[in-house]
């Protein structure tokens, strides 16, 4: 399989099934109801294909696999360069796993410009796979940025009343930080001659006072994309405002950038900044977790709370990359694929009440578990997998990251623990007053429990909630290689420079 352009056929196939949906020309609703079909075969389509990187993934190496590279500008040494190791490989997948059931999400829901939304979504999955496919900084960054255009198009047509000014504050705060982004690739490929990815993992020769100032250019538009407090106020607005499925694929997939730009740059690229900035990374991380959770404590809109509840377990992920060390960066990693597993469903349960009673206020509702039983059970596995029950997803990323911390500094770990404590105060909060109680609201006696489709979007959401609980190691085995290698290179290009460690800048614990 390695012969096979499968990167690329993942990439690319959304792109004909948005072409194709251009091409349909019926009646209104005949019209809408094809672009659904489309959409929905093309992605499971994708997803069935990228099984086949799964599945054909070599373990034990920290190698890129099913490398596939065109020159394109050789002047400037750019290519187009694709491949996957043990850590970009899980992000295409989640990628994948998440478009058909964000499609399904949809179905009902939205009812105006089926077709351009559909296609909007099948343009965003090809600028999410091959951001985390793309070996060459230059379809990278373009991979990168171009992800805002349909998603500033999803919030800003199909969103609530305020869509206009949240999809312009996303769209403004994320591309912001990109432009000085862009900025540091072209310093790093005038000071080391190439844009080739896997050149820079393996040692980029860049002085320690560039490095400050590449790292800082890099954190700018990474920090916004994961969001790190202070600059998270994005993300509460886009979240609210989004439909449904653009908050899933949101909180799912774009989040990640951020965190996969941190892992892919400005720890093997820029070391020594790397290390000189850790402090500040645990820093607005520990601010991020418990700042965060007390904000959800006091909302009222369902959504709001779920948004920040996602700004303080990302909290966890930077945390953890930022420890430098096995467990620390492998725990970092397993929270980001929980997260986006665990948060997007969560997002997707406060969806499906809201298409029936079309409010998101936790007041309105209560005593759901009478008529709706079965969405009652859904929504307590994602409760519960979001607070970090042993035995779901949630668990093992914060745990790993709070041992991987513990080995850095014991203060960072025990105030990044307190977010264990306060997430399930506010999700437990959630869950009693939108559930249990007794159903006394008029609005909600004739509300219906989730529907067959409904079910087809939780069932598979469920299964890896526990199986990445139950049985961690089949995705620590296929990232722990890239992760060693990452660390070793790091190591590495810290000793050839005579340069502290992060222990060596951290004040007595």
């Amino acid at each position: 399989m390695e012969s096979w352009p499968l990167l690329s056929l993942i990439t690319f196939l959304p792109l004909v099934g948005a072409a194709f949906i251009l091409t349909i020309r019926a009646e209104p609703a005949i019209e809408a109801r094809n672009a659904r079909y489309v959409a929905l075969w093309t992605s499971l389509i994708t997803f069935v294909l990228s099984l086949f990187v799964w599945f054909g993934f070599e373990r034990g190496t920290a190698s890129f696999q099913f490398v596939e590279k065109a020159t394109w500008l050789p002047a400037f040494g750019i290519a187009y360069h694709m491949g996957v190791d043990g850590i970009s490989m899980m992000f295409v997948l989640l990628a994948t796993f998440l478009t058909p059931i964000c499609i399904l999400a949809s179905w009902e829901a939205i009812t105006v410009r089926v077709k351009e939304y559909m296609i909007a979504f099948l343009v965003l999955e090809t600028f999410m796979v091959g951001m985390f496919c793309a070996l060459n900084v230059v379809p990278f960054y373009i991979f990168f940025e171009g992800v805002l255009i349909p998603m500033f198009l999803i919030i800003g047509v199909w969103g609530g009343t305020r869509r206009v000014y949240s999809a312009f504050k996303f769209f403004l705060y994320t591309f912001a930080g990109s432009v000085l982004m862009l900025l540091a690739i072209l310093g790093i490929y005038f000071q080391t001659g190439t844009t080739e990815i896997p050149d820079l993992l393996a040692g980029a020769d860049i002085p320690r006072h560039m490095q400050l100032w590449l790292w800082l250019a890099f954190f700018a538009s990474f920090a916004v994309k994961v969001p790190m407090w202070p600059v998270h106020t994005w993300l509460p607005d886009a979240h609210v405002e989004a439909p449904t499925a653009g908050s899933v694929v949101l909180a799912g997939v774009l989040l990640k950038m951020g965190a996969y730009g941190f892992l892919r740059f400005s720890v093997p690229v820029l070391p020594e900044a790397t290390a000189f900035f850790a402090p500040l990374v645990f820093a607005l991380s520990a601010v991020a977790v418990i700042y965060t959770s007390l904000v959800a404590l006091a909302q009222e809109d369902m959504k709001k709370l779920i948004a920040y509840a996602s700004v303080a377990h990302m909290g966890f992920v930077t945390a953890g990359i930022f420890t430098l060390n096995q467990q620390g960066i492998e725990g970092a990693i397993f929270q980001m694929l929980s997260h986006g597993i665990v948060s997007a469903a969560l997002f997707l349960v406060v969806g499906v009440v809201y298409d029936r009673i079309h409010t998101r206020l936790i007041d309105k509702y209560g005593g759901l578990a009478e008529r709706m039983p079965n969405y009652a059970i859904i929504f307590m596995v994602f409760m519960l997998a979001n607070v970090g029950l042993p035995g779901t997803s949630g668990f093992v990323g914060e745990f790993l990251v709070i041992v991987g911390t513990f080995q850095v500094n014991t203060t960072v770990a025990l105030l990044i623990a307190t977010g264990m404590v306060l997430g399930a105060a506010y999700m437990l909060y959630l869950y009693r007053r939108v559930i249990f109680g007794k159903l006394t609201k008029q609005h909600l006696m004739a509300i219906t429990d989730i529907s067959l489709r409904e079910k087809a979007m939780f069932a598979p959401m469920i299964a890896l909630v526990l199986w990445m609980g139950i049985y961690p190691v089949s995705f620590l085995d296929v990232m722990s290689a890239s992760v060693e290698n990452l660390i070793t290179n790091y190591q590495t290009a810290m000793a050839a420079q005579d340069a502290p460690g992060l222990a060596a800048l951290w004040p007595s614990r």
